[in-house]
């Protein structure tokens, strides 16, 4: 069985080996599951008493700490980047075959890079751009004028709608819509008329975007997602809105439109952003809360509504306390009407 030595591993992810530099990988798999011939890693102390029992061939840790003798490590300052990486080597996912299959329709207006490779029942419409290396998996449909960067891998049932942007390097995984039209209506008396959504989306390098997520197009302008931002799955992004670089959305979050999300942000799953509101750079929000204020940078804020954490846990401890509150606050009420009673009578 073809595998890598863990000298190789080790050399690829800038670690030290403790152990036999000649031990042959060919796999990897979670430490209680991990076998011979298996790597895993440990990235902190709550797995690291696995270490005594694991059968792994080899394990990447962050230091040696209790692992047992004769149990093959590679020393890294950040084991799951590390590991992630390995992963990479050992497990590498099989690109299709470039070429467009017989059963795909490509307009003639359209422009396909090298080497892309669009499979059955596949559709790009006329003026669209693919660029090289660019995988679009069954059932992918490019609108007309959209653009797709070089060594994207678009899964299948994605729709990237007309005049969509999407950089390079990204990932969109099955069923998800970009450039949907916002949900955007005006009113007149009772009832609504369809605001056009004449806009775009446009998806930096380096994205990667889940299941079933929905990105609304822009009513004028651009929604736009910015570069290494990881969008997880059924997450819904309005029209207008801005999200920075390297921001984590986990799934089921909603953004509402015109809303601002800064860069390194972290918004929690099934949390709710208002619409036209600010989210400052290097801020945490925490899972299902309700952010309806701007938040400043490099903050952390959690509960419905959201509100500063350390706040929100003294609120939560006083929660917890409200039945044993509400019977002190009864017993004082009653004592106090018999001091009031007996200072009546003596009156």
């Amino acid at each position: 069985m073809a595998g890598k030595r863990l000298s190789e591993l080790a050399e690829l992810v800038g670690g030290e080996i403790k152990g036999r530099g000649d031990a042959l990988i060919t796999g990897a798999a979670p430490l209680g599951e991990a076998g011979p011939g298996d790597v895993s890693f440990v990235s902190g102390r709550k797995h690291a008493g696995l270490l005594s029992r694991t059968r792994a061939s080899a394990v990447v840790v962050r230091d040696a700490g209790e692992a047992p003798d004769g149990l093959n490590l590679i020393l890294a300052g950040n084991p799951e980047l590390a590991f992630a990486r390995i992963l990479g080597v050992l497990r590498p996912q099989a690109a299709p075959a470039p070429g467009v299959h017989p059963r795909a329709e490509v307009h003639p207006g359209a422009k396909l890079g090298s080497s892309v490779s669009v499979q059955a029942f596949s559709v790009v419409e006329d003026g669209a751009r693919v660029g090289d290396r660019t995988v679009l998996f069954p059932g992918v449909y490019v609108g007309k004028g959209a653009e797709i960067g070089p060594d994207c891998v678009i899964y299948p049932g994605v729709a990237i709608r007309e005049g969509c942007k999407i950089g390079a390097r990204v990932i969109i995984h099955c069923n998800s819509v970009v450039g949907s039209d916002g949900f955007g209506y005006a009113r007149d008396k009772a009832r609504y008329v369809k605001m056009p959504q004449t806009g775009i989306v446009r998806i930096g390098d380096d994205v990667e975007i889940g299941a079933c997520v929905a990105i609304d197009r822009a009513t004028m302008g651009e929604t736009v997602i910015g570069r290494g931002t990881k969008i997880d799955n059924l997450v819904q992004v309005a029209h207008n809105v801005r999200v920075g670089e390297d921001t984590i959305i986990v799934a089921q979050a909603g953004i509402a439109g015109s809303s601002r999300v800064g860069s390194r942000v972290q918004i929690g799953g099934q949390s709710g952003v208002n619409g036209h509101i600010s989210i400052g750079d290097d801020t945490g929000i925490g899972a299902r809360s309700g952010v309806a204020q701007d938040v400043p940078p490099r903050s952390v804020y959690t509960g419905y509504p959201a509100i500063p954490h350390t706040e929100w846990l003294r609120a939560q401890n006083l929660y917890s306390r409200l039945p044993e509150l509400r019977k002190k606050i009864s017993e004082l009420e009653k004592r106090i009407a018999g001091l009031e009673a007996d200072k009546a009578e003596k009156e």
